[in-house]
């Protein structure tokens, strides 16, 4: 295809890049490796596949961070945000998604576009120089000759980080007689989440089985990777005190067990995870241990003692370009400017935001097709706090993954105290991504805090 831009990768990012491209009027080659070749998390050859959870986190656009993003690239046209809205699952104020649905329904919409073509194969190195504008937006598990390809272009050694899957329960296994619906404080349905309550005794119980379990271990390779603090494996908060995972991902604040009327002492969260509602997802339950530890353990947690499961945790490695030193201020890799890279693989974490990151992508190589180079989105959005960080903002001798947050956005002058600062950084932000784009501005209706 002539003038077309290449894209590498047909994940979050890439198929965000490739909708923004073709909206745009750009035609696009869009390369996906699978199922030519598989990797160790993905279980289909969709695009927009979800390895992990199935959430994209708060929905709030006026008092959240990752709500504004969502917000963002609704008024942009984004596909994933379009498709997520479609396939919806309840989770309180929280953005969850059919799986299955939402990225059958990403592919099927690329595949029909009259200006995207899309490759089957496997790109073994860097792309070649004929094929003009390219994004390569790979992801965490690219291909080792990709790799080691980008390493020699950029003269850097790639970081990584172990990201971590949750196990999946078939909800018929749950005894509900232990169990019971509700939203923290009662948030979005007010019963979006089961929960699975542990007395003082039970949680300490489960905290000494969880530390004597036997772990599963890591490759030479893979040895000395540092965790990502946003995505620990269980058994690794458990070793930070006793206390870390009943203050973490088994906090019980917002909840009270019907049974007695009290908080319990730890809780245990499942959130919906397909659109029948008949699998459900062991929420910042991520974890390392070996298959048969992980079925003996977590049948110790009340309510989960006959629990079957559709899917068992574990755990890939994830590589990410060190991008405040390789990547410009729209995404090109300095030493070869006709690449870009966009989603996790710049060192962003999360699906939105590596989403977000492809968004970008797309509209920088668009504008560039056409002759009307674009500037990057104001730091005080939320597209720009997050670009800016991983291209400049980050410090590059301690870079790491960052989902987007308020300690991106560039201060306010005279910040509310309390929620109202949070609105006021969204007000601000959405009056600037508006004015980027060109469109006018309104502020969007107010929706729960997940």
């Amino acid at each position: 295809m002539g003038d077309a831009v290449h894209i590498v990768g047909a994940g979050l990012a890439g198929s965000e890049a490739a909708w923004q491209l073709a909206e745009a009027g750009v035609p696009v080659v869009l390369h996906e490796m699978r199922p030519v070749r598989m990797t160790e998390a993905h279980g289909t050859e969709n695009f927009a596949e979800l390895v992990c959870s199935n959430s994209f986190r708060a929905d709030d656009p006026l008092y959240n961070a990752v709500g504004l993003l969502h917000e963002e690239m609704r008024r942009l046209g984004s596909i994933i945000l379009r498709t997520g809205e479609a396939h919806r699952l309840p989770a309180g104020g929280a953005l969850a998604v059919d799986r299955d649905g939402f990225s059958a329904a990403v592919t099927a919409a690329l595949g029909a576009h009259p200006l995207v073509t899309v490759v089957r194969e496997e790109v073994t190195g860097l792309p070649p120089a004929e094929w003009g504008s390219t994004i390569v937006a790979t992801g965490p598990l690219t291909a080792p000759g990709l790799a080691e390809a980008i390493r020699a272009a950029t003269g850097e050694e790639s970081l990584a980080f172990f990201d971590a899957i949750a196990p999946i329960v078939h909800r018929d296994s749950i005894d509900m007689s232990i169990a019971w619906m509700q939203s923290r404080y009662d948030k979005g349905g007010g019963a979006d989440y089961i929960n699975c309550p542990l007395s003082r005794e039970e949680y300490e119980g489960f905290i000494a089985a969880l530390n004597a379990a036997e772990k599963g271990s890591f490759k030479e390779w893979e040895a000395n990777t540092p965790y990502f603090d946003g995505c620990l494996p269980i058994e690794v908060m458990a070793e930070r005190g006793p206390d870390t995972l009943r203050w973490g991902p088994m906090k019980p604040v917002g909840l009270r067990d019907p049974r007695t009327g009290r908080r319990p002492w730890a809780v245990v969260q499942l959130r919906q995870d397909n659109a029948l509602g008949t699998l459900w997802n062991m929420v910042g339950f991520q974890t390392k241990l070996k298959y048969a530890e992980q079925v003996r353990v977590f049948r110790t947690i009340p309510g989960l003692g006959g629990a079957e499961f559709a899917r068992l945790g574990g755990m890939h490695r994830n590589t990410f370009l060190n991008s405040p030193r390789v990547l410009d201020g729209t995404l090109r890799l300095k030493a070869a400017p006709h690449l870009r890279f966009a989603g996790q693989i710049t060192g962003v974490e999360g699906y939105v935001e590596s989403a977000a990151i492809g968004l970008l992508a797309g509209r920088f190589a668009a504008a560039e097709a056409k002759g009307q180079p674009l500037a990057p989105p104001p730091p005080e959005t939320a597209m720009g706090a997050l670009l800016a960080h991983i291209t400049g903002g980050a410090d590059a001798e301690t870079f790491q993954p960052m989902n987007v947050n308020f300690g991106l956005f560039p201060p306010l002058a005279n910040p509310p105290k309390g929620r109202e600062r949070k609105r006021a950084y969204c007000e601000r932000a959405l009056a600037a991504a508006d004015a980027w784009a060109g469109r006018p501005h309104v502020l969007p209706t107010p929706k729960e805090a997940a």
